[in-house]
């Protein structure tokens, strides 16, 4: 049972996208550098609606599609009210690639006196929401494809 409990609350934070702790680069100069059409994104069409899908479950505050940043809110488990995740993901790459997306994820834990404190995320966390996003630009792709 308790581990049935961790593997959904997993899948919650790989669909929350707030966990993280691996940001070696931003994308400043990639995405200002891309020329987009008028009316286009300037990231990976497949990578931004999967990561608005797999994110969708936690508020956003910010949405870039041309800078290709997606921030989103604290959000809290109403099973676990104590502590509360942020995520921040990074597109950088025009195309569908694996080495074209960066997650962070932050975790918080209430202090008990109404606030919150910094605390570690599992590295593992970031990497499992990198890959559900994958997955799912991969779905929303082949979907395209067969029409």
């Amino acid at each position: 049972m308790r581990g049935a409990k961790i593997a959904v609350f997993c899948l919650g934070l790989v669909a929350l996208a707030a966990c993280g702790g691996r940001m070696t680069h931003s994308p400043g100069g990639q995405a200002a550098s891309r020329a987009a059409p008028a009316g286009a994104i300037g990231v990976n069409g497949y990578l931004w609606r999967a990561t608005l899908d797999t994110l969708a479950f936690m508020p956003l505050a910010s949405a870039d599609p041309y800078g290709g940043v997606v921030i989103t809110d604290w959000y809290s488990n109403p099973e676990k009210p104590d502590e509360r995740f942020k995520a921040t993901v990074y597109i950088l790459d025009a195309r569908l690639r694996a080495d074209g997306l960066n997650v962070t994820v932050f975790k918080e834990v209430s202090n008990g006196a109404g606030g919150w404190t910094p605390a570690p995320t599992a590295d593992q966390t970031s990497i499992d929401i990198e890959n559900a996003i994958l997955t799912r630009a991969r779905q929303l792709r082949l979907s395209n494809i067969r029409g």
